[in-house]
Formats: C-alpha cells, structure tokens, sequence
C-alpha cells in the first residue's frame, strides 16, 4: 500500500539534537569571541543556520534519486567551480579556497563533498553489490581523487582529507575483500612515507604541522604556538570549566580563532570536561540516529548516501576534537555546526535534508 511522502515521517528527533548544537555553537562563539577582535561572528552564524535549515527542508522534498540522476552533471559542475577557484579565487593567507561573490565568500570544496557522496552511492549502487574488480576500485580512486587533487592544489589539505573517508566508506560498504582492503593499506602507507620523505608533495608549512604536531615545545611560539595553546585551554577548564566567558586563554587572545577551528578548545575551557563530554554524547547520538535511518532506507543508494554523510562528519568530528587535544596535527578542519563557517554549515544542512528525504521516503513505493 502506498504512503505519500509527508513531514509527519520526518526525522524530528534527529532535527532538535542539532538544533541543540546549533544553538551551543551561537552561544559559544559569542562566549569566546566577547572581548577579542573577532565579535559578530555569532550573529552571523544565525543567518547562516537559518539559511541552513531553510535549505534542508527544500531537499528534503526532493526525491533523493532525482538528485543522483543528476549526479554527472553536478561533478562537472564542481570541477568548473574548483578549476575557477584556482583562476579568479579569493586568497586568504597564501591559500587560494573561495570565491567572492559582493560581500559573501563561498568556499566550493565544501560543496563538493555533498556532490562526492552522491556520486560514490550512485557508483557503487549501480555496481549492483558484487565482489569489486580491481578496475572498479581504480574507478573509484579516480572519481573521487581528482576533485581531491584539485583542492590539495589550492592548498587545502584539510578540506581534501574529508574526501577520503567518502571513499572508504564506499569501498567498505560496496563489497571491497578482506584482500583487497590489506593491499590498499599497504599502498596507502606506502604513498604517505613517500610523500612525507619527498619533501616536494606538502608545502613547507603543511609539514612544519606535522613537525610541530610530534615536538610542539621545538617551537612554542612558531609552529608549535596553536597547538600548545589549545592543550592549555582544554586543560585549564578542569571538571566544570572556567565559566561563560571568563576563559583566560580564550579572552586574553592566546587561542587562535576561537570561534572556527579551535571551538572546541574554547568550549572546553568555559564549560570545563562535563561541557565537552556533553557536546561528544550529543555528537554520538547524531551519528547512531544516522546510522539508524541508513538501516530503514529503501535502497541500497539511499544507505550508501547517509552512511557517506555519517562518514564525513565522524571524520571531521574526529579530526578536529583530536587536533585541539594534541591527538592530531592543526589542519583546519572545521567541527560540525559547533565551528564558525557559512559553507560548512550550509554543506551539513543539505546533507542532512538528502538524509531527511531518505527517512521520509523509507515507505514510499
């Protein structure tokens, strides 16, 4: 018996979690923005999570495969907009990344991502779920590695490695073999030694991060500057945190923009480790109640999109929250609706409306 699609299937739970963040992320950046030269930006954070969700209503009222239909002719768009990046794009601090369009600045690698997780489902949906030749999984590497190479050319590693784990998540999810996945892993750590002993791949700064990720305290007021200051705002706001903005390392601006990528390390400070396990729990139950809606889904591409979106925020989640706690090196890559960011933003709400769409059409037939 056929349903009609209707909001009443709409993932409401889901929606208010986020929407909880959201509303920490507007507090916080203006918490840790209060007294520094950085204030403003939470108003604009609103706009931009109003547009959010205004978006990600209108998708989820498109059916999901219409979107994959459209699936080759958004990559090629993507493309276009990267290769304009590189020749009219807006440089901030030696890095080619957006475009400027009057006031507003747009970041097209971010949008790629939402593009890249349609395109991966749609590949390996058409696959039909058999056993991966080795030809398909060159296909694969290639689909997603030239827009990845592109932006690497900006240079923007951190938004290039949010690709990876798109990639992964097909393989895995498309039928890739035990055997098949060892070789890749060796060939991946193969090709990070070679790049890393090179010494051509990474620009000098890229690998002065990762120098200063192993021994910050070689250059604490270099490159070891962000690294050793985010460690001491975490650490400083003990069990309870310091208060709403009264963190001294947010306040005296010895954290480096606590508002985008170093959010967390501000948040911690303030609301101490009970205010961060919070926003982690808050975090895990976003990913399981994606997770669950990847497992009800019609098909196998409505699985694969959700999972390539879970794939993608657990990356950024991971990355991010491990670069201010000294687990990873400073990428800057930005933590979901937590870090200041008009594009980030925008990216997770249209992800999160294909996953809208996906759940509302669950019994749909």
């Amino acid at each position: 018996m056929r349903r009609f699609l209707s909001f009443r299937d709409f993932d409401w739970p889901l929606l208010g979690m986020v929407l909880l963040l959201c509303t920490i992320s507007v507090f916080e950046i203006y918490s840790a923005t209060l007294h520094t030269k950085y204030t403003g930006f939470h108003t604009k954070q609103i706009f931009w999570i109003a547009g959010g969700l205004a978006a990600m209503f209108i998708f989820a009222k498109i059916d999901y495969h219409k979107l994959i239909d459209l699936v080759p002719w958004a990559y090629g768009v993507c493309l276009l907009a990267l290769v304009a990046v590189m020749a009219v794009g807006h440089k901030v601090l030696g890095a080619k990344r957006w475009i400027k369009v009057g006031p507003m600045h747009f970041q097209p690698s971010e949008w790629v991502k939402l593009v890249l997780i349609l395109a991966v489902a749609r590949y390996f949906a058409n696959l039909g779920g058999r056993s991966l030749t080795w030809k398909d999984i060159l296909k694969a590497f290639a689909l997603v590695g030239i827009p990845l190479l592109m932006v690497l050319k900006q240079p923007d590693l951190g938004t290039a490695l949010t690709y990876t784990p798109i990639l992964i998540a097909g393989l895995f999810l498309g039928g890739t073999n035990l055997r098949q996945a060892l070789i890749l892993l060796t060939c991946g750590a193969v090709l990070i030694a070679g790049v890393w002993s090179s010494g051509k791949v990474l620009k000098p700064y890229q690998k002065a991060r990762l120098t200063s990720f192993i021994n910050p305290d070689n250059d604490p007021r270099g490159t070891g500057y962000q690294l050793l200051q985010s460690k001491i705002a975490v650490g400083s706001g003990g069990i309870w945190g310091k208060g709403a903005a009264k963190g001294t390392q947010t306040q005296g601006d010895f954290l480096p923009i606590p508002h985008a990528d170093f959010i967390f390390a501000a948040f911690s400070e303030e609301h101490g480790f009970v205010g961060a396990i919070f926003v982690l729990l808050l975090y895990f139950f976003i990913l399981m109640r994606l997770i669950q809606n990847a497992l009800t889904a019609a098909d196998l591409p409505g699985s694969l999109i959700i999972m390539g979106v879970v794939a993608v925020l657990t990356f950024q989640i991971a990355v991010n929250v491990g670069m201010v706690i000294g687990f990873m090196p400073v990428t800057g890559i930005p933590l979901p609706l937590m870090s200041y960011g008009g594009s980030s933003v925008l990216f997770t709400f249209l992800a999160l409306g294909v996953v809208m769409n996906i759940r509302m059409r669950r019994f749909v037939n």
